[in-house]
This record gives C-alpha cells, structure tokens and sequence, in this order.
C-alpha cells in the first residue's frame, strides 16, 4: 500500500531497475509520500502545545482579575443583634470578606451601644441566617457564587424586603426574599 503518485511509481521502478538508489533521492521520495490533507491534529506539535499553555495563562489570569473584581465589590448587610429582642442594624463590606471579619466589624459597631459586646471576641458570636448557622471562615462571595439556600429562602439576598414567614412556608417555591441574619453571642444561644 503506497500513498505515492504514479509519477513517484514510475521513478522508484526506474531506481531499483538501474540499482542506483541515494541517499537524497530517497529522502526527498519519502518527503513527497505524505499526504497533506490528512488530520495531524491528534499528534504532538510543540508550537501549538506552547500557544495552547500561553492562552490558558492568559485566561486564568483574566479570570483571576474578575474574581478579584467581583470580591472587591461593596455589600451592604442588614442584620440584627439578638439578645432576646432584636436590634436592626446594617453594616458596608466587601465580598470577599469572610464572615468572621463581619462579626468583628458588627462586635466593633455594637460595642459602642452594648456593653456587653466590648468584652467579646468576634469568635463567641454566630451569624444565623435562614435557620443555618453559617461558618466564620465562608466568605459571603462564596454564599452569593453557589446560590446558597437556606430552608426558608436564598443566602444569598443579603437585602431585606418584608417577612417572608407570614403565612405557609413551602421549600419548594423559589422566593426572591429574605429576612435579616441575626447575629448572637455563642453563650446566649447555647443557653435558649
């Protein structure tokens, strides 16, 4: 099975006929035997190898500078402070600050009207919302990125509308809304 032209045939049958076979005949019959329309994309080839990684360096660092972007973003949360009455209050931060850094922040903001917050650390509050108790070390760009849901509504609806607890709650209806987190002390909630 031969992929040569007649032409190419005929010379290679004149060649052995007349026992002259060289070298550079030979390669250059061997350079004119390839077929260029078949697919050679399945095989190595270091230049496109090398434009390949360059391009994917070139859209992780722009995914990476949106990441960037979308973390720096301004939040405003509205939550309250329960200590068996709830004190509504809001708070400015970024989307990328973790949930402990905005308990320290609420701990600072409330330690100026509640005597009791000066002497606490931001690791002895909780940060409940939609019935969870949401990990200090999550950030709230992680809530709004996965779609976080709570039983009763998304996480990620950090603006508060009307109470969403009037009347039947039913999961399986998506709601646009949500109501306020609430943050407590560790000790009030571990006693109630």
């Amino acid at each position: 099975l031969s992929f040569a032209n007649e032409e190419d045939e005929a010379l290679l049958e004149e060649d052995q006929q007349n026992g002259s076979s060289n070298n550079d005949n030979d390669k250059s019959l061997v350079a004119t035997t390839k077929n260029p329309e078949v697919d050679t994309s399945f095989l190595p080839d270091r230049q496109r190898d090398e434009r390949l990684q360059e391009e994917r360096k070139r859209l992780e660092k722009e995914w990476e500078q949106q990441q960037q972007q979308a973390k720096n973003e301004k939040l405003e949360i509205v939550y309250s402070y329960w200590d068996g009455s709830g004190h509504r209050r809001n708070v400015v931060i970024k989307k990328g600050d973790t949930i402990g850094d905005f308990l320290e922040l609420v701990r600072s903001q409330l330690g100026k009207e509640f005597r009791e917050m000066q002497n606490v650390s931001s690791d002895a509050l909780l940060y409940v919302k939609e019935d969870l108790i949401i990990p200090q070390d999550l950030t709230f760009y992680d809530l709004i990125a996965t779609r976080a849901r709570g039983k009763s509504g998304p996480l990620f609806h950090f603006d508060v509308h009307d109470d969403i607890r009037v009347g039947t709650i039913d999961t399986r209806i998506e709601k646009d809304e949500s109501h306020p987190g609430k943050v407590v002390e560790r000790r009030w909630y571990d006693r109630n």
